[in-house]
């Protein structure tokens, strides 16, 4: 019983509200999961807001993989946020969230399309001993936006 409890006391611990959660919705009375509600405000550019949707279970030492993503410009977007971000086809980590005691991570990675001058977010979780192939895609096009070359034509 003390374990449990402990358990239990832990769980609480690690399933507690951030203060970048939005919302909260259950998803019933006969069933300890919710999906919660956060914002992201990237930090470099700092014209986009994602808002991340994703599922979390109260006592329960793992949340499920299941994440989405929508992201919207709310805001400025310059040249100059644009020349500081990771240009790799791989873009970088803007925000990570722990799923699981067990390093199941869930992350949001900004990659840039700059053919299409596009802004892509993609949420997806990550476990050290074996990999989780569910993910969300969001975009934010710079088309309007300070921040948006025109692409020279092909000769």
């Amino acid at each position: 019983m003390k374990k449990i409890l402990t358990a239990l006391c832990l769980t609480a611990l690690l399933t507690a509200c951030s203060d970048n959660e939005v919302g909260d919705v259950s998803l019933g009375m006969f069933t300890t999961q919710d999906i919660k509600l956060n914002i992201l405000k990237d930090d470099i550019v700092s014209g986009v807001t994602c808002h991340i949707a994703s599922i979390e279970e109260n006592l329960s030492f793992s949340d499920p993989s299941d994440s989405s993503i929508s992201c919207r410009q709310t805001g400025e977007i310059t040249k100059d946020m644009i020349a500081q971000i990771d240009k790799s086809k791989s873009g970088e980590v803007v925000f990570k969230k722990s799923k699981s005691i067990f390093f199941k991570t869930m992350k949001i990675r900004r990659i840039f399309d700059a053919d299409n001058q596009t802004l892509m977010y993609v949420s997806y979780s990550t476990k050290e001993t074996s990999g989780s192939f569910k993910h969300s895609l969001s975009t934010v096009p710079l088309w309007g936006t300070k921040a948006y070359v025109e692409p020279t034509p092909a000769q």
